[in-house]
C-alpha cells in the first residue's frame, strides 16, 4: 500500500514542489524517475540479502529507512536533495517488495492459502495506486507538497510495531555471503535497461538509447555467466528454465506492458481530453481498482477448482475485451467507455499479478523465495516502464503524424504539433485546433489499444497451452514443512524457530 501510494502521489505534488524548489526540466524528470530506477536495479540484490539476513529483519530495516528518508524528502530545501532522497527511497523500497512476497511463501505452506494471500498482497499495491490521486488531492488542498511524503510515517509505524509480533522470521540456513561482483553486474544489467526505456519514451530511439541498451545486454550476459558458475548465486538462473515459472514471468512482463501503457494513456485522456481535475480523474479510477481487487481475490479462489493456466488465459481474454472498448473511444464525452475498458484491463492484471507471482515463488525452493520474489517484482517494474515508453511513444507518433500540417497563430502550430499537453498549456491555441489535437491523441490511444489487444490475445493462448499441465490448487497436496533443507523445498521450520 505504501509503495503504491508513493507511485501516484508525486505526480500530483510535482507542480507545487516545482514552484517552491524551482527544478530544471532535467531535475524534474530525475525527481520522478530516480525512485523507480533505483528500485528496479536493486530488487534482485535485496531479495538475495533478505534470504541471507532474514526477511522480517530486512522488511523492518527497509520500513524504518523509508520513514526516515520520507521526512528528508518532505522538508527538502532544494531539488538536488529531493532527488537524492527519492533515490534513497528507492533503496528502501527495494527491500520491502521482495521481503513481503517471500514472507508470504513462508507463512502459507498450503498452496490454496498462499495463492489467496498473494492475491491480497497484489491488491494492496493497486489500491495504493488508485488511492494516491484521491489522498494526494485532499492533502495538497490543505497542506504543502511535503505532506505527500509524510503519509508514509503512520504506515511505517504500524509495520514496525506489529511485525515483531505478527510476522515469523525466516533466514536460509548456512553462512552465505552476497557476491559483490554479482551485485555490480546486476545493477549494470538493470539500470541501463530501465534508463534506456525511459529515455526512449521522452526522446525517441537515439544514440544514447542504443548505447545504454548494448551496455545492458553486455552486463546481462556477464551476470548470467557468473551465476551459472557460482555455487551460491545471487539469482538462480534455473528459474527461467522451469516451464511454469519462466512462462509466468513472461506473462507478467508482457501483461504489465499493456497495463502500464494503458494506465498512462487513460489518465492522460481523462485529464487532457476530458479535462478532469487530478482529483476527479483519480475518482474515476475507482471502478477499475475495484475490478482489480475482485480479480486478485477471486482468481486464486477459482484456481482451486480450475487450472491456473485457464484462469490466467480467461482473464486475459477479458482484458482483450477491455482493449477493444478502448479502440472505440472517440474523444470528449467518452468517460464511461474508457473507464469500462480500463476496468476490464485491470481485471486481467489482478488475476495475472496474483496467479503469476504465485507460480513464480510457489515453484521455487524456500531458501530462494526472496530471489524469486525479487525477479517477479523486477519483471513487473520493467513491464510498466516498457508499457509507458512503448505505448506512449506510439501514441505520440500517431498524434504528431496527424497534426503535422496544422495552421494557426504564431506559436500555436508548433505547440500543437509537439503534444496535446503542450497545446493545452499554450494560450494562443484556438478552440478548433485544440479539438483537433484531442482527436489526434484519441486516435493514438485507439491504435495503441488495437495493437496491445492483439498481443494480449496471443498471450492468452500461450498461457492456456503452456500452463495447462499445472493442476488446480484444490487438486494438489499441501506442502508439508520439512526439518531438513536437503530437498530445497521448505526449510523454514528449524530456522524460524531459532530466530524467533
Amino acid at each position: 500500500m505504501l509503495l503504491g501510494l508513493d507511485v501516484t502521489l508525486l505526480y500530483l505534488a510535482l507542480p507545487a514542489l516545482s514552484v517552491d524548489l524551482r527544478p530544471t526540466g532535467t531535475q524534474a524528470l530525475w525527481i520522478l524517475d530516480s525512485y523507480g530506477l533505483v528500485i528496479a536495479g536493486l530488487l534482485v540484490t535485496m531479495g538475495a540479502i533478505g534470504d541471507r539476513l532474514g526477511r522480517r529483519r530486512l522488511l523492518m530495516i527497509g520500513t524504518a529507512a523509508f520513514a526516515i528518508v520520507s521526512i528528508v524528502a518532505a522538508f527538502a530545501p532544494s531539488a538536488e536533495i529531493l532527488i537524492a532522497a527519492r533515490a534513497l527511497l528507492g533503496v528502501a523500497g527495494a527491500t520491502l517488495m521482495p521481503s513481503c512476497l517471500a514472507l508470504i511463501t513462508n507463512m502459507f505452506t498450503d498452496a490454496r492459502q498462499r495463492a489467496l494471500a498473494i492475491g491480497v498482497w497484489a491488491t494492496t499495491f493497486a489500491l495504493g495506486m488508485a488511492a494516491g490521486p484521491l489522498v494526494g488531492g485532499v492533502l495538497l488542498e490543505a497542506f504543502w507538497w511535503g505532506s505527500a511524503f509524510l503519509l508514509a510515517l503512520p504506515i511505517a509505524a504500524l509495520v514496525l510495531l506489529t511485525a515483531p509480533v505478527l510476522l515469523p522470521e525466516y533466514r536460509a540456513e548456512g553462512t552465505w555471503r552476497v557476491d559483490l561482483l554479482s551485485v555490480a553486474l546486476s545493477l549494470g544489467a538493470i539500470l541501463p535497461l530501465v534508463y534506456a526505456i525511459k529515455h526512449a519514451a521522452a526522446h525517441g530511439f537515439d544514440t544514447q538509447t542504443t548505447v545504454t541498451l548494448v551496455a545492458s545486454v553486455v552486463f546481462t550476459l556477464a551476470f548470467v555467466r557468473r551465476q551459472r558458475r557460482l555455487s551460491d548465486p545471487l539469482l538462480d538462473v534455473a528459474l527461467f528454465t522451469n516451464r511454469a515459472s519462466g512462462t509466468a514471468l513472461g506473462v507478467l512482463l508482457v501483461g504489465l506492458v499493456g497495463v502500464g501503457g494503458a494506465l498512462y494513456l487513460v489518465t492522460q485522456h481523462l485529464q487532457l481530453v476530458e479535462e478532469l481535475t487530478p482529483l476527479a480523474a483519480g475518482a474515476w479510477m475507482g471502478p477499475p481498482a475495484l475490478a482489480m481487487v475482485v480479480a486478485a481475490i477471486g482468481a486464486p479462489l477459482i484456481a482451486r477448482r480450475v487450472r491456473p493456466g485457464y484462469v490466467v488465459s480467461g482473464t486475459l481474454v477479458l482484458s482483450v475485451l477491455g482493449y477493444v472498448l478502448l479502440t472505440q473511444v472517440e474523444g470528449p464525452g467518452s468517460i464511461g467507455l474508457i473507464v469500462a475498458g480500463f476496468a476490464l484491463v485491470y481485471l486481467g492484471f489482478g488475476a495475472v499479478g496474483a496467479l503469476g507471482s504465485d507460480l513464480v515463488v510457489g515453484t521455487t525452493p524456500a531458501h530462494r523465495a526472496g530471489s524469486a520474489a525479487a525477479m517477479s517484482e523486477t519483471v513487473q517494474e520493467l513491464g510498466v516502464a516498457m508499457g509507458v515508453a512503448m505505448l506512449g511513444s506510439l501514441t505520440t507518433l500517431v498524434y504528431r503524424d496527424q497534426m503535422r500540417f496544422t495552421d494557426g497563430p504564431d506559436g500555436a502550430a508548433s505547440a500543437v504539433g509537439e503534444s496535446l499537453a503542450e497545446a493545452k498549456s499554450t494560450p494562443e491555441v484556438p478552440p478548433p485546433l485544440l479539438a483537433q489535437a484531442k482527436e489526434a491523441f484519441t486516435s493514438g490511444l485507439n491504435i495503441s489499444a488495437t495493437i496491445t489487444g492483439a498481443v494480449i490475445l496471443a498471450l492468452a493462448i500461450l498461457a492456456a497451452v503452456v500452463l495447462r499441465h499445472i493442476p488446480a490448487t484444490g487438486e494438489s497436496v499441501p506442502a508439508e514443512p520439512s526439518e531438513s533443507a536437503d530437498d530445497g523445498t521448505r526449510d523454514s521450520v528449524s530456522t524460524r524457530g531459532k530466530l524467533s
